[in-house]
């Protein structure tokens, strides 16, 4: 059995090795909009597909195909072990007391499920890439999704998070049930962060609907913000430079950067 990570989406950003999976596999399950991202990969295979929040359902189905005999792939986007299915499959096969093992484990004995978790680029880097260097020091990830993580736990992790002065990284800001936490997430995070700190909104990483936008913490809750978005709140070194995000490392408190000669490649022909 395969839990594949898509990436962002965009087939020029699938892994060699999620590619080979999903196209010699006999099953596929996922979530439709990520059948609907790898339509041109699939041929003659049989397809798994629910909505959102259905998640344990298809998992049970993949993981029945996988136990029948079948070669099956549960794909997710970005990366399959980052608030994605790689944890909710190897959660139901521990709680199921299904025997799996690694595929790569030399010389083991073939006993049970093998499993392969195949990575993908995750939202956090593929949003990253598209601000410049947002992520370049510490930086922490929480969701603000309360369906299965209470807000007081989320609530407590913001501030945590805060406070220690990381960059944050903010998956599943706003939904349509979820209109008010996002302004509650601000509202921690002003605690022990400049209203004027730059922070970076990437929608569709790498899709057809890609926007980036960088604001501020205090214009945060007006900004087009859904759950294709993902956010980045610098912290108090991050700064913006002409369309770029910037989180120094501290090379400038080591070295000088301003003050070392550019090193000016010379033009053809001088």
């Amino acid at each position: 059995m395969y839990i594949v990570g898509l990436g962002p989406g965009d087939a020029s950003h699938l892994s060699p090795r999620a590619r080979e999976v999903l196209t010699r596999s006999d099953t596929i399950a996922g979530y439709r909009t990520y059948i609907d991202l790898i339509r041109p990969l699939i041929d003659r295979q049989e397809i798994i597909s629910t909505g959102m929040t259905r998640e344990v359902e298809r998992a049970e189905a993949a993981l029945e195909a996988a136990l029948a005999g079948k070669s099956c792939a549960i794909v997710s986007s970005g990366d399959a072990g980052i608030y994605a299915m790689a944890g909710l499959v190897l959660e139901l096969c521990h709680l199921k007391g299904v025997s799996i093992q690694k595929p790569d484990q030399p010389n083991a004995r073939r006993e049970g499920l093998g499993i392969e978790v195949v990575p993908g680029i995750p939202a956090l880097a593929a949003g990253a890439a598209l601000l410049g260097a947002p992520l370049t020091h510490d930086f922490a990830a929480v969701s603000l999704s309360d369906l299965l993580t209470p807000w007081s736990t989320i609530a407590r992790r913001l501030d945590a998070a805060a406070a220690a002065d990381f960059v944050i990284v903010i998956y599943n800001p706003r939904s349509r049930r979820r209109q008010d936490n996002l302004d509650r997430a601000c509202e921690i995070i002003q605690r022990h962060r400049s209203p004027r700190t730059p922070v970076g909104v990437v929608t569709g990483a790498m899709r057809a609907n890609q926007r980036v936008l960088i604001t501020t913490l205090a214009d945060l809750p007006d900004a087009a913000v859904d759950m294709q978005t993902t956010l980045f709140i610098g912290n108090s070194n991050t700064t913006v430079y002409r369309d770029f995000m910037i989180t120094p490392r501290g090379y400038n408190d080591k070295y000088d950067l301003a003050g070392r000669r550019a090193q000016v490649p010379k033009q053809q022909g001088e």
